[in-house]
């Protein structure tokens, strides 16, 4: 499907849910609620086999956060993206995508050392830059890190 089709696709799937486009992909807006069935419908469904998550990142957007996942179709060579709000800025929870594209793991490890969003069902999230030990997450947008020096 090109952009348009896939837009149009969405639009007609997920008609409660904001259907929006970048310069390269359609975006589909959706709850935390939703993620799981979503995306598997997504993986799943014969007309789209979203069978590879490329991309999964979260923006600061302060006060609530953004979860974004890029998926792909290598059967179809069509993108799109995904996004979630999270709210809750002081306890940050979304389900993980693992169960469905095990590439998930990495970036959601990343995700939780440098912004602190934590991932229901996640096999094994831990820090992977910073130690255990490390206060706080320095891609928040209300990081202090009392070591930096100004000049």
């Amino acid at each position: 499907m090109i952009k348009e089709e896939l837009k149009h696709y969405l639009e007609q799937t997920f008609p409660n849910s904001k259907v929006d486009e970048t310069f390269d992909f359609p975006v589909l807006f959706i709850t935390k609620e939703e993620l799981i069935p979503v995306m598997k419908q997504l993986r799943d469904a014969p007309e789209t086999k979203f069978n590879f998550l490329f991309c999964e990142t979260a923006v600061d957007r302060n006060p609530e956060f953004e979860m974004v996942y890029h998926l792909s179709s290598t059967y179809y060579h069509h993108d799109m993206m995904v996004k979630v709000v999270l709210e809750d800025r002081e306890n940050p929870v979304i389900e993980s995508v693992y169960s469905l594209w095990e590439a998930a793991d990495l970036y959601e490890d990343e995700i939780y050392d440098l912004f602190g969003i934590r991932f229901a069902n996640h096999p094994n999230l831990r820090r992977i830059f910073l130690t255990e030990e490390w206060v706080g997450y320095p891609l928040r947008k209300d990081y202090q890190d009392d070591r930096i020096i100004s000049l």
